[in-house]
Parts: C-alpha cells; sequence; structure tokens
C-alpha cells in the first residue's frame, strides 16, 4: 500500500491522539467520516497501525525509576536466547528488550518503583537464566521521551 498525504496526516494525528474519534480525526484531515474511517481500516490492515493503546503515567503508577540494564552472555545459541527471551518476556517491569551490535549483546529497559524493586527485578532475572555480565545504569532525569515516529522517511 503506497501512502499518501492524507495516510501521512491520519497516522500522525492518531500518534498524537489515538483516542480521536473517527469524525474529529476526518476534521483534522480534511475528510469525511466514511471515507476517513476507510482509511484507517486500511492502514491497520496493512499494518501500519499495529494498535492503538493508552500512555500511562509512570510516576503516578508508583515506576518511575528507569533502569537500562546492559547484558553480555557467553552463549551465542538460538535455544539459549529462546530461554533468555521467554524469562524476559514473563517479567512485567522490562518494557524494551533489544538484541545490540557491538560490545553489549542484549539492552533492556526496565521500570521500576525504587532501587530496592530493582535489586529484587534482577536477583530474578540471574535466577532464570546464566549471564556473563550486567550493567546497570538508572536514568537521572528523563528529558524526550515520546512514541511517535518520524513520519519524514514515508515515500
Amino acid at each position: 500500500m503506497a501512502l499518501d498525504n492524507i495516510d501521512r496526516r491520519i497516522l500522525q494525528e492518531l500518534q498524537h491522539d489515538a483516542s480521536l474519534s473517527t469524525s474529529d480525526l476526518a476534521d483534522r484531515v480534511g475528510l469525511s467520516t466514511t471515507p476517513c474511517w476507510r482509511r484507517v481500516r486500511q492502514l491497520e490492515a496493512s499494518g501500519y497501525i499495529k494498535k492503538r493503546v493508552a500512555l500511562l503515567d509512570r510516576a503516578r503508577l508508583g515506576v518511575a525509576t528507569t533502569v537500562f540494564v546492559a547484558v553480555k552472555t557467553r552463549s551465542h545459541a538460538a535455544d539459549w536466547l529462546d530461554k533468555f527471551a521467554r524469562a524476559v518476556s514473563d517479567m512485567p517491569e522490562v518494557v524494551e528488550f533489544h538484541r545490540m551490535s557491538g560490545d553489549i549483546d542484549y539492552l533492556m529497559k526496565v521500570v521500576v518503583p525504587d532501587i530496592p524493586a530493582y535489586d529484587a527485578f534482577y536477583k530474578r532475572l540471574i535466577s532464570k537464566i546464566d549471564l556473563s555480565d550486567v550493567s546497570s545504569s538508572f536514568a537521572m532525569e528523563e528529558i524526550k521521551t515520546t512514541t511517535a515516529l518520524p513520519l519524514d522517511y514515508l515515500d
């Protein structure tokens, strides 16, 4: 599916407020309601829109401490990675999990209430999987965070 300017505007608006009614979204992008609804459905069917979610306030929910966890491992076998991925998937504190290039093998973004909660998380993690090195960095201040993706690169 090739995206036109209206599709891009729909995506941009939904990135900023996925709770918009179809009518409000249509007004913002210059369409009537039915064509706008059809385009949103097509964007969903084509995989451009994966899902619509609510972004919650971590501080109000008591998980304001962000920890970036760099992991090095001795094993790079597929079965070990599968076990590691399953273990991490079962840990709700992990909000992002990436396989990396460079000096570290994996990077996790973890949210917890405080340092003792992170310590408990860390102990659970190392009890589930053998890791050769785990380095944790605590975020001191969140300067920028967004879920909105840049759309300038679309053809």
